[in-house]
């Protein structure tokens, strides 16, 4: 009976091929491989080394028998009888390892050896090796039931491999889908650094993760966060391009990979860690519109060759990096923004406040100058009395001309005016806050105008009385709502109305509510909507409360038109 026939060997090529529907962990179907190619062949002694395709070097990942438990070391292809036979891709069968020059011992009571590469079409990427205490010990008819075994083995393995490589895509996508969902809600940018790098590290199982952030104006790399790495942290200062290893993934605005950080060649760069552990890096730049935001450089313990499912990975997630820091920078301006508004406010309110005792103050001046006029009072030349009613006349008109100055000055300058679109003023206003509002979970409606509405006004007043009725609306839902604007016309006047789905106004403060210095919140100064009040007034228009209740408020303003 011939050994491809033979049923216990057939039983054994059987188990052999199950093994993929028992387990999905390729170390444990390395364990149960070698535990019945040694009882199938009855050896002494046996072990799987696989190939490292990153140092080119056999790696034992299971064996039986050897030498006080220790581990086989690692063999460079054509060392000994196993490495001889991966790089010639051929079985070999040692019937006495004594006479064998390429034997290297490893137990010295082995006497025969029987070593055949496991193979994927054309490429070796293991060798089972198995060995009898026995000279003789195995037969030619062992060898090439073996090499069926091996093919078999072989495919097991493949088919687990990708198993395993699936499963972890899918975690990785599952993992990627869930960071740019946290990222995107990150506005503090140094927080956003840090969940980029963590998760980066994580997603691709690497040792550690550096974040650094490109200046095109200086062309230099600023460290800004780093995950994983034990080593100092890196310098604070700026890097210049040239003399950092991460400029080539700038400059070529592509992912690029250094295999082994240790070499000589790295060791001056300055924006490497110092950390002796940290052998691989992938660096990949961070793409918003064609500029290089910043490199996201992720660190392997181990020589590693990324391969183009590990540089798609970490470009998607760079991608995503890129928006979200995109998104904190402008939510950033937009708050600075939001304070310059705040601060005009106040001096627009000041401006208003001088104005209305400049106002008051101009009616007793008046009466005093036409007193003073109307005393017809003429002292002699040489008495001290004519020249005190001269200076008093002269700091009559002083005081007249500084509030005329101050009345002047808080009257938006006829020059400021232009024409402009009312939809297109609505919609940069809505720019502005659109963060603001989405911060506060505050959703946002436009209705815009059937036909194109324009008035003869100033765009930065109007957008201030704008802003002012959504910051006070998104103040009256604390919980989020929905803002609804509708511009229309109405004979010659624009119309816009802004209806907010918050708590509503007192009742006892609605009559009052553009009155100076009300407000109802403990906050509040009182001042906003009696600005918006004069603002509107001065530009012939109007504002006014249409409807509160405790379902929401809407307020109309009313703008003429402008001619054609």
């Amino acid at each position: 009976m011939s050994a491809s026939s033979d049923p216990r060997r057939l039983s054994a090529l059987h188990r052999l091929a199950s093994l993929a529907t028992r387990t999905d962990d390729p170390a444990v179907a390395l364990r149960e491989m070698l535990d019945d190619l040694v009882a199938t062949f009855h050896a002494d002694a046996g072990s799987i080394a696989l190939l490292n395709p990153d140092t080119g070097r056999l790696e034992t990942e299971i064996q039986i028998g050897g030498t006080d438990g220790e581990k086989m070391p690692e063999l460079p292809l054509g060392h000994g009888v196993t490495g001889w036979c991966v790089l010639n891709r051929r079985s070999l069968l040692v019937p006495d390892v004594t006479v064998e020059p390429r034997y290297i011992a490893v137990r010295p009571a082995a006497r025969c050896e029987m070593t055949t590469p496991m193979l994927e079409g054309e490429n070796v990427i293991g060798v089972i090796d198995l060995e009898s205490d026995r000279p003789g010990g195995f037969a030619p008819d062992d060898l090439g039931l073996l090499e069926l075994l091996a093919a078999e083995g072989a495919r097991v393995l493949q088919r687990l491999w990708q198993l395993r490589h699936l499963q972890g895509k899918a975690r990785q996508l599952e993992t990627l889908i869930t960071t740019g969902q946290s990222l995107v809600s990150k506005f503090e940018q140094q927080e956003l650094f840090a969940t980029l790098t963590r998760d980066a590290r994580e997603m691709m199982q690497a040792s550690a993760c550096a974040l650094y952030l490109h200046d095109a104006g200086t062309k230099t790399l600023r460290f800004a966060s780093l995950s994983g790495a034990s080593a100092t942290p890196l310098p604070r200062d700026d890097l210049p391009l040239d003399s950092c290893l991460l400029a080539a993934a700038v400059h070529t605005r592509r992912t690029v990979q250094f295999a082994d950080l240790q070499s000589p060649e790295f060791h001056d760069l300055v924006d490497l860690p110092r950390d002796p552990t940290l052998v691989s890096v992938l660096a990949t730049p961070m793409l918003y519109e064609g500029d290089v935001l910043g490199v996201i450089a992720v660190f392997t313990g181990r020589l590693h060759r990324f391969d183009n499912d590990e540089k798609r990975l970490c470009a998607a997630l760079a991608s995503l990096g890129a928006v979200a820091l995109q998104n904190a920078r402008l939510y950033a301006r937009v708050f600075q923004s939001e304070d310059s508004l705040r601060k005009n406010e106040r001096l627009t309110t000041l401006g208003l406040l001088a104005a209305e005792i400049a106002h008051e103050i101009r009616n007793p001046l008046t009466v005093l100058k036409l007193l003073h006029g109307g005393l017809g009072l003429d002292f002699p030349a040489d008495d001290p009395r004519r020249t005190d009613m001269r200076v008093i006349g002269e700091k009559l008109d002083q005081l007249e001309a500084i509030v005329t100055r101050v009345l002047g000055f808080a009257k938006a300058p006829a020059s400021l005016h232009s024409r402009w679109s009312l939809a297109d003023i609505i919609e940069d206003t809505l720019v502005l806050v659109r963060l603001k509002l989405a911060q506060s979970k505050v959703s946002l409606r436009f209705d815009p105008p059937t036909r194109p509405l324009y008035v003869d006004a100033h765009k930065g007043q109007l957008q201030q009385v704008l802003l002012n009725l959504l910051f006070n609306a998104t103040q009256a839902m604390p919980v989020g709502g929905t803002v609804t604007i509708t511009a229309g016309a109405a004979e010659h006047h624009a119309i816009i109305d802004l209806a907010d789905t918050g708590t509503g106004i007192p009742t006892e403060i609605q009559a009052r509510v553009f009155d100076s210095f009300l407000s109802s919140r403990p906050d509040g100064t009182g001042l906003g909507l009696a600005i918006a009040k004069r603002i509107l007034l001065s530009h012939h228009g109007d504002i006014a409360l249409l409807t509160t209740s405790p379902d929401g408020t809407t307020m109309r303003l009313t703008l003429p038109l402008a001619k054609n």
